[in-house]
C-alpha cells in the first residue's frame, strides 16, 4: 500500500510543550489503584514527594538514578516538537520495561545493580574501522544533541522524551562499514549474577543476552539515534545507561538498552523476542496501527501521565510509522 502524506497533522504550536522547568514537576497522583498489570508500577508513581514551589516532586530515592548533568548537547531544531507534550520526568523515570531486571513496569530501583563504569562497547564485524568507545567516548566523542521524540510501546502506550545523543551515522561514518555490510547487530549488557531477569523465566529458557537488529539502510535514516542521556541528564540505568538505542517509528522493544558490541553483516541477526514469538514481534516491528498485534489492537495508544489515573489515560489514534512517515516511508516501499 502505498504511503499517503498528510502534513503534519500531529503537530501543536511550541505554545504547548511542556517547558524545561516542568521536567521537574508532577502531576495530581493517583489516589486509589485496583487491578493487575499496571497497578504495581502506577503505584510506585504515588510514592514522589510533595515539593514547594520550584523545587523538585521527584522523591530522594528516585532523583539518585538520574545521573549528572549535561551541558555539552545542542537542541536539534529539527526534533523539537514531537505534536505532544513533553512527559514528565517522574513518569518516565518509573514506568519502564528492562526486562533484565523484572518483568513489572517498577524496575528503576533493581536496576541500579548495573554496573556502567567502567564501559565498553565494541563495533565490529564487517568495517573497515573496528572500535571499543570508553564511557568518554560515548559522550564526548561524537557532538551531542537533544532530539524531541514519540516513543511508543508494543503494548499500546506512549511517551514523548527529549533524547541526548548522537546519530547513528554519526558511529557508522567513524568505523565505516564495508560495501557487504547488509545489518547491524546489537548485544545488551548481561550477566547472571546481576540481571536475574523476570520471575517467570525460569519457565521460558529466554534467550539472553538481549539482541536487536536493524538494517544499513534503517541505522543510517535520519531519525536513527543512540542516547546517553535524557531530560539534561546522563542516561539513568533504568533507561538502559551508558548508552542505548533510539528508533522512533519503530516499537520500543527495538531500541536496546545498555548496548555492549555492535556488529555489522552480511545476514539478517536473529533478534530476542523474534525468537521468543515470531508472530508477535517481528524483525521489523514498526507501528503500524492496522496491523494489531495478535492479543490487543494497536489502533490507539494510551499516553503516559496524561490523567491522575492509569486506567484513565488519554488515549489518541495510533499514526503510521508513529508519526514519523515522512523520514522512514521511503525505506519500507
Amino acid at each position: 500500500m502505498a504511503f499517503i502524506h498528510i502534513p503534519k497533522p500531529w503537530q501543536l504550536p511550541e505554545s504547548r510543550a511542556t517547558p524545561e522547568a516542568a521536567f521537574w514537576n508532577r502531576r495530581k497522583f493517583i489516589k486509589t489503584l485496583v487491578g493487575a498489570g499496571i497497578g504495581a508500577s502506577a503505584t510506585a508513581l504515588t510514592a514522589c514527594g510533595s515539593g514547594g514551589k520550584g523545587g523538585s516532586d521527584i522523591d530522594p530515592g528516585l532523583e539518585k538514578t538520574l545521573g549528572r548533568s549535561l551541558n555539552n548537547f545542542t537542541p536539534n531544531p529539527d526534533f523539537q516538537d514531537a505534536g505532544r507534550p513533553i512527559t514528565e520526568q517522574v513518569y518516565a523515570s518509573r514506568y519502564n520495561n528492562y526486562y533484565e531486571f523484572g518483568g513489572t513496569k517498577n524496575i528503576w530501583q533493581a536496576a541500579q545493580k548495573l554496573p556502567t563504569d567502567p564501559w565498553t562497547l565494541e563495533v565490529g564485524g564487517l568495517v573497515k574501522n573496528p572500535r571499543k568507545y570508553d564511557l568518554d567516548d560515548l559522550t564526548r566523542r561524537f557532538p551531542l544533541e537533544e532530539r524531541v521524540y514519540r516513543f511508543r510501546c508494543v503494548e499500546a502506550w506512549a511517551m514523548v522524551v527529549p533524547w541526548l545523543g548522537f546519530p547513528m551515522a554519526a558511529l557508522m561514518a567513524d568505523v565505516e562499514p564495508t560495501s557487504a555490510a547488509k545489518f547491524a547487530r546489537f548485544t545488551t549488557f548481561f550477566d547472571d549474577q546481576i540481571t536475574p531477569g523476570p520471575a517467570w523465566e525460569f519457565a521460558l529458557n529466554l534467550p539472553w543476552p538481549y539482541v536487536e537488529g536493524l538494517t544499513i539502510e534503517e541505522m543510517a535514516n535520519d531519525l536513527a539515534f543512540f542516547a546517553v542521556g535524557l531530560y539534561g541528564r546522563t542516561l539513568p540505568k533504568q533507561h538502559g545507561a551508558p548508552i542505548r538505542m533510539v528508533v522512533p517509528w519503530k516499537y520500543g522493544f527495538k531500541g536496546g538498552k545498555s548496548i555492549v558490541k555492535i556488529e555489522f553483516l552480511a545476514e539478517q541477526p536473529t533478534t530476542y523476542w523474534n525468537v521468543i514469538a515470531p508472530n508477535e514481534y517481528k524483525f521489523e516491528a514498526n507501528v503500524e496501527p492496522d496491523v494489531p498485534h495478535p492479543r490487543w489492537s494497536q489502533a490507539t495508544e494510551r499516553i503516559v501521565g496524561s490523567g491522575t489515573n492509569p486506567f484513565n489515560w488519554e488515549r489518541q489514534d495510533t499514526l503510521i510509522y508513529n508519526g514519523y512517515g515522512d523520514y522512514v516511508a521511503d525505506l519500507y516501499a
